[in-house]
């Protein structure tokens, strides 16, 4: 077999690999519409610099896709780049290579993230940038030496790499100016767009809503209903525990540290101790422990654990030899914000309160007046920042973590407060938009409410119900909250939230006991 031919099997059967890799990942329509965007804006770099030898933004732009989204839409864009961008320079046996070259350039950008966590500032990841450039080139000059060389001596290979040096050189520096230039507003770009849909809008399985459900409706029934919702939603979050100690998006699901949190919060919420909890002889408390490697470098994970521990009454500063807070901490943004997001900042300034920062402290006090500063002209908040389109979930996650923040009197928040009061919908629930109503949204607009001093009880906006009421109609006898009237869904962390709603609960919760 040739050097060629062998060099051709070894490419496919790497290519193969990664978009099989791809495909088993099931990305849903919305992934596969930013994987094509980002390849198409990858592929019209690499065309639009086509002037300028060995300078083009794409390395740049698959390895920060890998470092935000993962590895597999990271490979996928840098494939799929190389592919769609030599229908203008050209197909020929350097393809295959490329595709590998740029797919492995978003591979390091996951790579990165796991090592480092996803907070890496301008400089260094314009130096990643720059040596994803040195690697690429490494990828071509071992192209060339393999496919067209006839010479395959160690001494021919290193005269490729000599000659090929100013080129490679000039490729990593005009990655790092493209990285310092647009690197860090790309990042932000394409982690609100993870937010959005992987972690804060996402509906899921039902332990998280009926958790958050529960918490708002138990301020405003009458006692016999007040006992009666909460008390299913608690048996349901139990029965779905795992034998691992942990909960995953709905019963027989394998845990995770995400549906776990949200379970901790919402039984705490509603008087339990959620280290009481347990199967197997493992509590939730165990799970996170032996899991905590999974925190990967989001800022909302961080700040959920510890919202979850401090409910437990554990210390989010010994959680499997990390210390959370700190790690937090390190997510600050020089204008006060974390990760430069309403719902990070906001979420972050409820952990530090429940870790014990005071609402004088200088760091939650920084954080609050970023908040302040995003509301939008019609009172409500944008998860990404002032002038999107308010919704209820951020604007009453930014309502509590000011009330958090000693605020709960300010403008900013009463303000807040008649906008989720003018949104609730005629069923008495409330939409994430605008739309029609969810659990999700309508325990998140309970709790807000509640932060800012008004009873959900008795909004009863255009005649309409009590948000309290619609929360209860979503209780399925087993004690699951439904994601809305029209949806079979139950996912176990809107029943934590609805039940954190339902117990008339804001964040950050109190130890169960206290």
């Amino acid at each position: 077999m040739s050097w060629v031919l062998a060099s051709f099997l070894l490419l496919g059967l790497a290519l193969a690999a990664g978009f099989a890799w791809y495909e088993r990942s099931h990305p849903s329509a919305r992934v596969l519409a930013l994987v094509a965007t980002l390849a198409a804006l990858a592929a019209l770099g690499r065309v639009a610099f086509a002037p300028l030898p060995s300078v083009k933004p794409t390395t740049d732009i698959v390895l920060l896709t890998g470092y935000v989204l993962g590895g597999a839409p990271g490979f996928a864009v840098g494939a799929v780049a190389a592919l769609a961008s030599n229908l203008f320079f050209g197909q020929g046996p350097w393809t295959p290579w490329q595709m590998l070259g740029w797919g492995a350039a978003g591979l390091v950008g996951a790579g990165l993230a796991r090592v480092a966590g996803r907070e890496l500032g301008r400089v260094a990841l314009a130096a990643a940038c720059a040596a994803a450039g040195l690697l690429f080139g490494a990828v071509m000059n071992l192209s060339l030496w393999v496919t067209f060389s006839g010479d395959h001596s160690w001494a021919k290979l290193g005269l490729v790499f000599g000659t090929s040096l100013p080129f490679d050189v000039a490729h990593a520096l005009a990655n790092a100016v493209f990285c310092l230039a647009f690197g860090p507003a790309l990042v932000r770009a394409l982690r609100r767009y993870r937010t959005r849909f992987e972690v804060t809008w996402r509906p899921g399985p039902a332990t998280a809503g009926a958790a958050m459900a529960l918490a708002a409706l138990a301020v405003a029934l009458p006692a016999r209903a007040e006992a009666a919702a909460p008390a299913r939603a608690v048996r349901y979050l139990e029965r779905a525990q795992n034998a691992d100690g942990g909960l995953g998006p709905a019963p027989g699901a394998r845990s995770t540290q995400l549906h776990t949190a949200w379970a901790a919060i919402g039984l705490a919420a509603a008087g339990r101790k959620p280290r009481s909890v347990t199967r197997g002889g493992r509590d939730l408390v165990d799970y996170m422990r032996a899991h905590a490697g999974e925190l990967r470098g989001d800022l909302g994970e961080r700040s959920r654990t510890i919202l979850a521990l401090r409910a437990a009454g554990v210390s989010p500063a010994r959680l499997g030899g990390r210390n959370l807070v700190a790690e937090l901490l390190r997510g600050r943004e020089r204008d006060g914000s974390f990760a430069g997001l309403v719902n990070t900042t906001a979420f972050a300034v409820l952990a530090l309160r429940a870790a014990g920062r005071h609402p004088g402290d200088r760091v939650v006090r920084r954080a609050a007046a970023f908040l302040r500063g995003q509301a939008n002209r019609d009172g409500g908040f944008n998860f990404a920042g002032r002038g999107g389109p308010s919704g209820a979930d951020d604007t009453a996650a930014a309502v509590q973590a000011l009330a958090a923040a000693g605020q709960r009197r300010a403008r900013v928040v009463r303000r807040a407060a008649a906008w989720l009061a003018r949104h609730q919908n005629a069923d008495g629930g409330f939409g994430l938009q605008g739309g029609a109503s969810n659990a999700q949204s309508t325990a998140w607009a309970v709790q807000g409410l509640i932060a800012a001093g008004r009873r959900p009880a008795r909004l009863h906006r255009r005649g309409a119900r009590s948000p309290l009421a619609y929360l209860r109609s979503l209780i399925a006898p087993s004690g699951a909250v439904r994601y809305s009237r029209t949806s079979a869904q139950t996912p176990v962390w809107v029943t934590a939230q609805a039940l954190t709603a339902l117990a008339g609960k804001t964040l950050p919760v109190a130890p169960a006991g206290r």
